[in-house]
């Protein structure tokens, strides 16, 4: 391709094609999505290099791979100088797998990093299955560096990352053999995201439904956004007795539901809604804000000095806390800073004052016997999913449409930072539950997952037998990770928006939809209509 670049990864691609000028969407520099190629293709060297030497492997080795993937998924990394120290890491990391490699100059296979022009200028339906198993596997490396920093880590998880990054590098694989691959990635995914959510729950506590206030209270502050509660603990632990107060942002809001992060009084609440709206949001107040994985827009001047991110996330001359996790700057920033005069109630999109959270699996599967009853009483008719990314593209007020219009005989389910287009809806209850239960992060589709088993246990038939329907938003790669494995789980008739994905080819399209009836979003009554029947 003459393009500058090209990179079709998230829902808001171009044109719904593909970025192909000097900068993506997402404000990605051509240069930069170049060295995240190149990154990418080097992964796949060092996937090409494990084959044979799978003893050499290391536990650094395979970290290298989490933090590798997840650094291109989409609003991560915008920084040239971190993507080029990570390729030289990897290219270090092949070499001690290979050292007999080094001064050899012909291509065997095993000592050449993948150009991914080649995968870019495949076949549309082979460009489509790999993209599907990039994409994957990108959003699951997120879920399992997650982990792995709270100390769980998976021996087949972790294996699985090599042998995906192989896949793509094959130049005669075909369909017969790459659509198994990618249903394996769902398979794999949905380990993954029971190793985060152990990861989670043993370390923070079981998560309980919890009341969060919008309001920020007068006083120092930070902001931290993402999805990282380590890093949300070591700032809770950091400003202990500082006098400075903490509130979370976008994916993070669900910390308040854990016990051992719950327990912090100066957890004080969450501020503004999702990750589109943060140069807005983050324009004018006195306070600083931590990054602490995906979800950064690229800075505005006016607020940039009040920027810090860490762990994979980086942006060139915004300051980086390094792996010591020492966050004094950050600190000092807030007390200079001085927050409010007074305190500054704020509210979500639909002006409600406090949203709820913590209705993960733990917390539902705990009033199973409650839900089950309501449903053979008839006060429950129907559940409904409705959850994903959110994102800026035109079309996403649907969702607030939808949850809006629901009937007061269902209930919502909701989960990811979709959420905030309806979180602050009061939607009432049914017998003692609410209607709109908060289920956490975009990992925790696996307590939805769990909920759906139960209940299908519970009834005795399969769960697209359940009177349940998934109307999921989509973004970024985490997204397609657990788009795959709801396909991997055969779960049929999902709803999908608010456009599909511009890497699904016409023929991958019409096998997902032959085989499980994914589609398109419409409108709210059409949709609600169709599925209620």
């Amino acid at each position: 391709m003459e393009n500058k670049m090209f990179c079709f990864q998230c829902e808001q691609t171009a044109r719904c094609m593909g970025c192909t000028g000097n900068a993506g969407v997402c404000g990605k520099q051509a240069d930069t999505a170049g060295l995240q190629d190149k990154l990418t293709g080097a992964l796949i060297g060092l996937a090409r290099a494990t084959e044979g030497n799978e003893s050499l492997v290391t536990p650094e080795i395979d970290r290298l791979v989490l933090e590798g993937l997840f650094t291109t998924v989409t609003n991560v990394s915008f920084n040239n100088e971190t993507l080029n120290a990570l390729i030289e890491r990897v290219e270090q990391a092949k070499a001690s797998l290979i050292p007999q490699c080094g001064v050899c100059e012909s291509q065997c296979g095993r000592n050449d990093d993948y150009d991914m022009q080649d995968l870019w200028q495949a076949d549309e339906d082979i460009r489509s299955l790999k993209s599907l198993i990039l994409f994957g596997i990108r959003g699951m490396a997120a879920y399992a560096y997650h982990a792995a920093v709270l100390g769980f880590t998976d021996k087949e998880v972790s294996d699985f990352f090599y042998k995906a990054l192989f896949a793509i590098g094959m130049k005669d694989f075909g369909m017969d053999e790459l659509l198994p691959i990618v249903l394996e990635v769902g398979a794999v995914n949905l380990k993954c995201m029971a190793l985060l959510d152990r990861a989670n729950t043993q370390t923070f506590g079981t998560p309980e439904p919890t009341q969060v206030s919008l309001t920020v209270e007068k006083g120092p502050f930070i902001v931290i956004s993402g999805h990282d509660l380590y890093d949300l603990k070591q700032l809770l632990e950091q400003t202990r007795d500082k006098g400075v107060n903490v509130y979370t942002h976008g994916e993070m809001l669900p910390a308040h539901a854990y016990p051992e992060l719950k327990k912090y009084p100066h957890l004080k609440g969450n501020f503004g809604t999702a990750w589109q709206n943060q140069q807005k949001e983050f324009a004018d107040f006195p306070a600083p804000v931590l990054f602490t994985t995906n979800c950064l827009m690229p800075p505005r001047p006016g607020y940039a000095d009040r920027v810090f991110t860490t762990e994979v996330v980086s942006y060139p001359e915004i300051r980086h806390i390094g792996p010591d996790k020492d966050f004094s700057p950050v600190i000092e920033k807030a007390l200079a800073l001085g927050g409010y005069a007074e305190d500054r109630p704020m509210t979500g999109i639909n002006g409600g004052g406090t949203v709820t959270t913590g209705f993960g699996h733990g917390a539902v599967l705990s009033v199973a016997g409650q839900v089950v009853e309501a449903v053979k009483a008839g006060a429950i008719r129907h559940f409904f999913l409705v959850g994903g990314c959110d994102g800026a593209k035109p079309g996403r007020n649907y969702y607030t449409e939808f949850v809006r219009q629901t009937p007061p005989d269902t209930v919502v389910l909701t989960l990811a930072c979709g959420k905030y287009r309806f979180n602050d809806l009061d939607l009432g209850a049914i017998g003692g539950l609410p209607r709109l239960m908060d289920m956490g992060q975009c990992n925790d589709a696996y307590s939805a997952i769990q909920v759906a088993l139960a209940l299908a246990e519970a009834f005795g038939c399969g769960v697209n037998d359940l009177p349940l329907s998934m109307v999921l938003s989509w973004y970024e790669q985490k997204a397609v990770c657990i788009l795959l494995t709801l396909l991997h789980l055969g779960i049929r008739n999902i709803l999908l928006g608010p456009s599909l994905p511009a890497f699904l080819s016409p023929n991958v399209l019409r096998y997902l939809v032959e085989h499980y009836n994914i589609g398109p979003i419409g409108t709210p009554e059409e949709d609600l209509r169709k599925l209620l029947q």
